[in-house]
């Protein structure tokens, strides 16, 4: 019964989907961002000169969260 309701109600799924858009791209930035990060530290430890390139370099996978929210507002 309850399903029903749910299935039948499109901005609801609407909702989940822009939900999962986010979400998905959320999760899937921080993890490229753990892993940048910590080659980018490595990296300043010996050369102190890189960390220009390092603030680059993790900074840029925070753009995908951005594509993801405007797909979720896409779908709203």
């Amino acid at each position: 019964m309850v399903t029903e309701t749910v299935m039948s109600n499109p901005d609801g799924m609407k909702a989940l989907g822009a939900a999962i858009a986010v979400g998905l791209t959320g999760f899937s930035s921080a993890y490229a961002e753990r892993e940048i990060a910590t080659a980018a530290i490595g990296a300043m430890a010996e050369n102190e000169g890189l960390f220009g390139k390092g603030l680059i370099f993790v900074v840029i996978p925070e753009t995908i969260v951005i594509f993801g929210l405007v797909v979720a507002l896409m779908m709203l």
